[in-house]
């Protein structure tokens, strides 16, 4: 069922994002997302970047979107969720790995980390420096920020991979979470492999109804995934510790 809920701050976070924050907060788990609808406009999902007050970090890549960053303090949103299977944190070190606005859920994941008094580092991935988000954020929360631009404009040239290879191998995490394209998730899911590290996926696919009916989130079989898997009811967070 929806909720109507009134934005109170739009937060310009780079060219193409923004940041909603809601009047209200939000019982809910890092990982987890909401179904957001705008009447005369249509319903997407989106990844929860704070639950109190519940914040949504939106990029302007189709007409929900670009809608969204229309709206102004005051206007309200109809939201349904939380939806969906969250990170679980474990141990006492995490690392942390968002490619593009994947970083967004890992956002909320790194703030529940730290008040647990866990050692956080994050990856953040980008095309190039205007691309990178929310590194402040993360500092500001005592978490060791890493970036990878692909073009070399800031932090190590290349993929986040690059950077996560060498923190799992220095850090030694307890788990890995990541969230961003699917290929990034798979080059992830080997390195954490072959480390003998666990790792914990937010994986990226087409929802319609974010609920397990329509099936048009169905993700391919893989190693760690059984046919049938869908990422809006058993994911978006798959854990390779239940597979």
């Amino acid at each position: 069922m929806h909720r109507a809920l009134r934005l109170t701050e739009v937060r310009v976070e780079n060219y193409r994002t923004r940041s909603f924050v809601f009047e209200d907060g939000l019982a809910c788990q890092p990982g987890q997302f909401v179904m957001a609808w705008l009447p005369g406009v249509g319903e997407k999902p989106f990844s929860i970047a704070a639950s109190n007050p519940l914040t949504l970090m939106v990029v302007a890549v189709g007409p929900v979107s670009e809608a969204f960053h229309q709206l102004q303090v005051g206007q309200r949103v109809w939201v349904r969720g939380p939806l969906g299977q969250g990170f679980r944190l474990k141990g006492r070190r995490a690392l942390l790995a968002g490619g593009g606005y994947g970083v967004a859920p890992l956002l909320f994941l790194a703030q529940q980390a730290r008040q647990q008094g866990m050692d956080v580092d994050v990856c953040i991935g980008a095309r190039t420096a205007a691309d990178v988000l929310l590194t402040e954020a993360f500092e500001r929360l005592g978490v060791g920020v890493h970036v990878t631009t692909e073009d070399g404009s800031l932090g190590q040239t290349g993929l986040v991979t690059a950077a996560t290879g060498k923190l799992i191998e220095t850090l030694r995490p307890d788990a890995l979470y990541a969230c961003g394209p699917v290929r990034m998730l798979e080059a992830l899911e080997k390195q954490a492999r072959q480390a003998g590290v666990d790792c914990q996926l937010s994986w990226e696919a087409h929802m319609r109804c974010g609920m397990g009916l329509c099936g048009s989130c169905e993700m391919p079989a893989s190693e760690g995934r059984l046919p049938g898997w869908l990422a809006c009811l058993d994911g978006p967070v798959w854990r390779s510790d239940e597979s």
